[in-house]
């Protein structure tokens, strides 16, 4: 932690408490805030931490950048038929895109957030590493695996080998304000979840209703849009059926969305693509690794080649419930971040 480096600070404990170890190490610190939305209010929260720890700050408007390389993302993504994670996207191009470049240009040698996670060097394969936090509960690897080896060797977690309930200690014992706020588990900018309503409130469009199929293609009713479905769901269809009907798939080019039964559900593989490799440049054999569909998802045994440039096929040793595209699936050796990719 020798070296300048800037955090990026959202006002909650975490970030807080990661400038608050690297200026206790000695190195020389700032805080700076990403502003991405009207309705944001943590920058201020940022602005008052770095002002009690006497730290340089600054504040980031990003609102347009994040306004079409994430939100218009999203949307697109949804209209698609895919269920996009935002986040990954978010980290992707902002925090260590737009983010880590701003700290480049004011000086600042490195970068630091309050991921739960650990960079590394592996003096074997001369690359920089990336494996989950210890702790496991509060591990976000899995939205960290687009990092390129260039970020990760001017990027800081000093979290990583903390669990949550340390970090927290560490803010109360410094009389931090938000040693005891509340974290947001919703999507940023779709606070109350709906993110139908907000779809249709930012396009001004509403969605088109269309047909809910089965596999034979027989008509079982109408649904309000695409956009408002996800794989694997049974409830909020609208529909009175005989037996439990999940969505297994949605074609947004014919406007239909496929109900079955729960079996149908289960896939054994899938392909993925806008693929990131952080331990190896470039998968040249059928490699045995761990599979994470989603973020809250279990880790499953599965076999992976690389299939272009940019894409890689998985074969999971099981069948696997409602692999979903437009998720991340990241791929593990134990504890170690393989890579990802976005599932087609």
């Amino acid at each position: 932690m020798n070296g300048k480096t800037l955090v990026a600070m959202s006002g909650g404990v975490d970030s807080s408490v990661a400038a608050f170890l690297i200026k206790e190490g000695g190195a020389f610190c700032g805080g700076a805030a990403m502003r991405l939305f009207a309705a944001e209010g943590g920058c201020e929260d940022a602005r008052r931490v770095a002002l009690r720890m006497g730290i340089p700050f600054y504040i980031f408007d990003l609102t347009d950048e994040f306004s079409g390389a994430v939100i218009d993302d999203f949307i697109a993504a949804y209209r698609r038929g895919a269920t996009p994670n935002p986040c990954v996207v978010c980290n992707r191009l902002m925090k260590f895109g737009i983010f880590f470049e701003r700290a480049g240009e004011l000086g600042y040698d490195l970068m630091a957030t309050g991921h739960y996670a650990q960079i590394f060097f592996d003096s074997g394969a001369r690359r920089w590493g990336l494996k989950k936090g210890a702790d496991e509960s509060r591990d976000q690897s899995y939205v960290l695996y687009s990092l390129t080896q260039k970020q990760l060797s001017r990027t800081l977690f000093p979290l990583g080998a903390l669990t949550k309930a340390q970090v927290r200690e560490i803010a109360l014992a410094n009389s931090f304000d938000n040693a005891k706020k509340r974290e947001s588990q919703d999507i940023c900018f779709v606070p109350d979840g709906d993110y139908a309503s907000f779809i249709e409130r930012r396009t001004g469009e509403p969605f088109r209703c269309g047909d809910f199929v089965d596999a034979s293609g027989r008509v079982l009713g109408r649904h309000r849009g695409v956009e408002r479905y996800t794989i694997g769901q049974r409830r909020g269809l609208g529909l009175s059926l005989r037996e439990p009907l999940y969505v297994c798939a949605k074609r947004a080019e014919e406007n239909v969305v496929l109900l079955g039964r729960d079996e149908e559900l289960y896939s054994k593989s899938f392909t993925a693509s806008k693929i990131n490799l952080i331990a190896c440049e470039r998968i040249t054999a059928p490699l045995r690794v761990k599979v994470k569909i989603r973020y809250r998802a279990r880790e499953e045994r599965a076999t992976v080649e690389q299939i272009s440039d940019d894409g890689i096929h998985v074969e999971f040793d099981e069948p696997q419930r409602a692999v979903t595209p437009g998720q991340a699936a990241v791929l593990y050796d134990g504890e170690y971040v393989v890579g990802g990719g976005t599932i087609d």
